[in-house]
């Protein structure tokens, strides 16, 4: 079968819808999430969306709904106990250690099938259901609009938390709603490669952008079109090798782009006219 086949199956169509949203609202939040130095957020949200997965199955036997909520809760404790920036890897480690127990321990207690909590963590995109669709719709648009009302004072607290503050901006409060926003483009991302491999999406776009541009919107773009790019060519790829997951071409081919920006970044610093 060839890729025009393929498109013709719904799951393929689904797949497809979500990766593009996934990696619009992820290259989207990833240059604040670099810049603000907040990998290990993305990585200890992504994790920890297991654990709202787990007792979503519990309570609800609803494993989506359970890591959306599970992470913004994640968001808020970080933004709550790493207030200070020497401060926020620390107390990241320790939700993270006791939030993985907790949902080791919330597994325990489901008695029924365990893929869709697990699935969260490897990442199962060619399962997305039309409700799933929808609701991956719904969240991207309230990132979107979050981020359309916090681009200019997160934009400025990034740069110059210092300064922001003293002209007014209210640092704390942004950087909260921020955390909020960013476990919500988290766990979406995790529908599609998984919570082990989010940073495929969130991050290396990001940081390939960065390279070749020092112009926010410029790397904004630059951020969504690369993870346009892994997200829907790792889907494509992944139809014509049916051996190799797509969270292995999505990566595979993120990572590849950051190489490639990194040697055009670095031609493009040798060519600039010595100052």
């Amino acid at each position: 079968m060839v890729i025009g086949d393929y498109l013709q199956f719904a799951f393929v169509q689904h797949a497809l819808i979500a990766g593009a949203v996934v990696a619009i609202i992820s290259g989207l939040i990833g240059p604040f999430v670099v810049t603000r130095r907040a990998a290990f957020a993305v990585h200890g949200t992504a994790e920890l969306s297991f654990t709202g997965a787990a007792a979503g199955l519990v309570v609800a036997n609803d494993a989506v709904a359970g890591a959306l909520i599970g992470t913004v809760v994640v968001g808020i404790a970080i933004g709550l106990l790493g207030v200070r920036e020497r401060e926020r890897d620390s107390a990241i480690g320790v939700i993270l250690a006791f939030g993985l127990g907790v949902g080791v321990w919330l597994l325990s207690k489901y008695h029924g099938f365990t893929n869709s909590a697990t699935a969260i963590l490897f990442g199962s995109i060619f399962t997305v259901s039309d409700d799933q669709i929808w609701l991956l719709v719904t969240v991207a648009a309230g990132v979107l609009l979050a981020m359309t009302a916090l681009y200019r004072p997160l934009m400025f607290a990034s740069v110059d938390p210092e300064v922001a503050e003293a002209r007014g901006v209210p640092v704390r409060m942004v950087g909260l709603v921020f955390l909020v926003v960013l476990a919500l483009t988290v766990t979406e991302a995790a529908q599609i490669v998984g919570t082990l491999l989010v940073l495929s999406l969130a991050i290396t776009p990001a940081a390939a952008a960065q390279r070749l541009s020092a112009r926010p919107a410029v790397v904004t773009g630059l951020s969504v079109l690369f993870a346009l790019v892994a997200s829907v060519g790792g889907l494509l790829a992944s139809l014509e090798t049916p051996s190799v997951k797509a969270s292995v071409w999505i990566t595979t081919i993120s990572f590849a782009i950051y190489v490639l920006a990194r040697m055009a970044g670095a031609q493009l610093i040798v060519r600039q006219p010595a100052r």
